[in-house]
């Protein structure tokens, strides 16, 4: 009792807090309009519990910055860090699970027999997790059910060592282990974002970290899209006027051209959900039309529209594979069509009102299948819009400043668009179900963003 007093009172000096990070921005941008206003408290809390090996610690603050980006949880930092921590058990806290949850590694993290839940509870968490070094090389994270007070799940990794370059990659991984160990829903941690600046393409984990280069160095490139296993990505780079198609493997970074590209100017590509088939836009004197190429086999292209006076182009497919979303300037603008996957059952897709909406480009099927963003002229301005597939209703998701080229995580979720709200054009994050933003790049000039689906353990982070 004495302690869980001194749990309140050191509660009471100090108000939760989220872990402070340069990217974090936990303030609703007001231009973003969700229709659901984000109210604090109102997601279970989440306590990462202190250790003390460096290596584990580099680990747990990762793993707490991706709880913390999932925006499922409210993170509570400790006040005072170990000065709240106990040591004894609290009265009626359950054993802990078989495989030897109860153990304190290395590292020091406290674990189920040593865990006051009683306390943890009054602090306002309803999760703890517990990061502690096991056997070997190996590392155990013990996601602690607060309110049960019990062991939710223990997680066992093999990590790479700290300067290992798939450390940061399996640090993710667990991280979105344990999200669905305590919320039983897919994790955005281990995942990329692709993206073009000064005509290059690059990769940046989603919390800001880990920049590189993934494209060559000696020829402009553009559109990058990824490959619904992680494993695969493809991009457009400029050869002798031409536009060639590329593919290149993650983990080896090997890369090949498309095979019947490169003759025209050849651009946006997608890939079907099973990964056999490249769709992208091709332009000719005659204009801009959508064609696929069966990347699995390196034949049998097949051109799926005639646009003869108007341009078709920014194909997305729907994560069946039944139906694909793309551009089309037949009315005029550029409007978001849709399509068969086989070029058939043309049709407008977002509505619009003719000679009042602004052009709209940039469409990605999200990976529910259940809406599609792109961007919209908006009096002058671009703006990201998502279309319900089911109603076809249209809804603004961002006012303040210029935003565009949206594309989605593979939770549906979250999405990263580009945005100039900060007085220069650079790669944000917003979660489009409490309306929180924060950037993922600052520096100026990015654009044209792809995120990855979760990536296997055997993606390395250095393609």
């Amino acid at each position: 009792m004495r302690r869980l007093l001194l749990g309140l009172a050191v509660l009471s000096a100090g108000p939760t807090v989220r872990p402070s990070d340069a990217q974090d921005t936990s303030a609703i941008d007001r231009g973003v309009r969700i229709g659901i206003v984000y109210r604090p408290g109102v997601r279970p809390g989440m306590v990462v519990l202190p250790v003390h090996a460096p290596a584990l610690d580099s680990g747990r603050v990762i793993l707490a910055r991706d709880l913390d980006y999932s925006d499922r949880f409210e993170l509570i930092t400790l006040p005072g860090g170990d000065s709240i921590r106990v040591t004894a058990a609290a009265p009626g806290a359950r054993p802990p699970a078989a495989g030897g949850a109860g153990r304190t590694g290395g590292g020091g993290a406290a674990a189920a027999t040593t865990l006051n839940y009683p306390l943890y509870q009054a602090l306002g968490a309803d999760f703890a997790v517990a990061v502690a070094a096991g056997s070997g090389d190996s590392t155990i994270v013990t996601v602690h059910d607060v309110a049960a007070g019990g062991v939710r799940r223990e997680l066992r990794a093999r990590l790479p060592a700290l300067k290992d370059p798939g450390f940061r990659l399996a640090i993710h991984q667990l991280a979105d282990r344990v999200l669905e160990a305590a919320l039983g829903v897919g994790g955005t941690a281990a995942t990329r974002v692709l993206f073009v600046m000064d005509g290059k393409v690059y990769s940046i984990d989603q919390d800001g970290a880990d920049q590189k280069l993934v494209s060559s160095s000696d020829h402009q490139a553009m559109s990058p899209a990824w490959a619904a296993d992680g494993r695969r990505f493809s991009y457009m780079e400029f050869w002798q006027g031409h536009g060639r198609l590329f593919l290149q493997e993650v983990a080896s970074g090997k890369r090949a051209p498309v095979a019947t590209t490169g003759q025209a100017l050849d651009f946006t590509p997608a890939f079907s959900p099973d990964g056999k088939t490249l769709a992208f836009s091709r332009a000719t004197e005659e204009g801009t039309d959508l064609y696929t190429v069966n990347i699995k086999d390196g034949c049998c292209l097949q051109r799926l529209t005639v646009g003869r006076f108007y341009d078709n182009l920014s194909p997305t497919y729907s994560p069946d594979g039944q139906r694909i979303a793309f551009v089309s300037t037949r009315a005029g603008l550029p409007q978001i069509y849709v399509m068969a996957a086989d070029g058939t059952d043309q049709q407008l897709f977002a509505p619009f009102d003719y000679g009042a909406t602004g052009s709209s480009n940039a469409p990605e099927w999200s990976p529910d299948g259940q809406t599609v963003a792109f961007h919209r002229d908006v009096g002058g301005t671009l703006q990201v819009f998502v279309l319900d597939v089911r109603t076809r209703a249209v809804r603004q998701l961002t006012s303040v400043g210029r935003n565009e080229d949206p594309t989605w995580a593979p939770d549906s979720r979250h999405m990263a668009f580009v945005s100039d709200r900060s007085g220069y054009r650079q790669l944000w994050i917003i979660d489009v179900e409490t309306g929180r933003i924060r950037p993922l790049l600052q520096k100026s000039g990015a654009r044209l963003p792809a995120w990855s689906p979760r990536l296997p353990e055997t993606a390395s982070s250095t393609p």
